[in-house]
Order: structure tokens, then C-alpha cells, then sequence
């Protein structure tokens, strides 16, 4: 069977912390996969918010996630703090890509790399956009193509 590769850029320039729920344990006694979505999700979040944006507000423009991608490396466990790093590749005139590392804090083993893939998106009006000026000008310079 292929397996997905998902190489990452060498410098994401956010991190946050999150600490593993015992909600987010699976009947294999380790993170599961629907609540690792989730706490990219909320990285994503604290992400755009240290720049001042919101998945709903990004110079006029929100987002919708159009794919996502999880390579697990190890299992992560109910107690256990994950560093998960942040940053954004891969633009088109619609979307990019943020990308994630996830590592066990305390020992700094990688359990996971992640992409999700976003384009801007006007809700009121149901039509997708272009990237805004906005954040093509925060972090375009520094993505690397994915």
C-alpha cells in the first residue's frame, strides 16, 4: 500500500500548546484521529488570532477547508502537552495550505504532520475569492511550496 509522505518547511513561525483530553482518546487507548482534526483546528485558530485574523475575518474573506492530510508518527496519550507548530505554504490564487508539526512536548517526539487545505471564501455571498492582499502580504514571502 502507498503511503502519503508530507514533507514540511524547515521554520513554522507559530506554536502553541495543547494538552491531551482523555475525551480525545480513542477505544486504542491513544489520540484519535477526529480529535487531532479538531486540535488543529484550534492551533489553526490561536494562529490567525496572533496575527489579528479569524477563520471568518481575513481582509474581507473566510475560509473553507477544501482537504486534509494526517501522517502519524507515534501515538500521543490522555495527560501528555503536544507542541503543535504552525505556518503556510503552497499558494494559489484562491487558497493555501497550513501545514502542522505535532510533538510530545516534554520528550519531543513527533506524532503527527498535517495540511489542510483552505481557500478564502465570501459566506454572505456563497463564492470563493482570491487570497487577500492581507494575508498574501503577512505570509506569502515566507511560505515555501508544499
Amino acid at each position: 500500500m502507498a503511503r502519503i509522505k508530507l514533507d514540511l518547511p524547515a521554520n513554522l513561525p507559530f506554536a502553541t500548546e495543547l494538552r491531551v483530553r482523555i475525551t480525545d482518546v480513542n477505544y486504542g487507548g491513544h489520540l484519535g484521529n477526529d480529535a487531532l482534526l479538531g486540535l488543529l483546528h484550534e492551533a489553526r485558530v490561536r494562529f490567525l488570532a496572533h496575527y489579528g485574523l479569524s477563520e471568518l475575518e481575513i481582509g474581507g474573506a473566510g475560509l473553507i477547508m477544501t482537504d486534509s492530510v494526517i501522517v502519524y508518527k507515534s501515538e500521543a496519550f490522555p495527560g501528555e502537552t503536544l507542541a503543535i507548530a504552525v505556518g503556510v505554504t503552497d499558494f494559489a490564487r484562491h487558497g493555501c495550505d497550513f501545514v502542522y508539526q505535532v510533538t510530545e512536548q516534554a520528550s519531543g517526539r513527533e506524532v503527527a504532520r498535517a495540511k489542510t487545505g483552505f481557500v478564502f471564501f465570501d459566506y454572505p455571498q456563497r463564492t470563493v475569492q482570491r487570497v487577500p492582499q492581507l494575508f498574501l502580504d503577512l505570509f506569502a514571502r515566507d511560505a515555501v511550496p508544499a
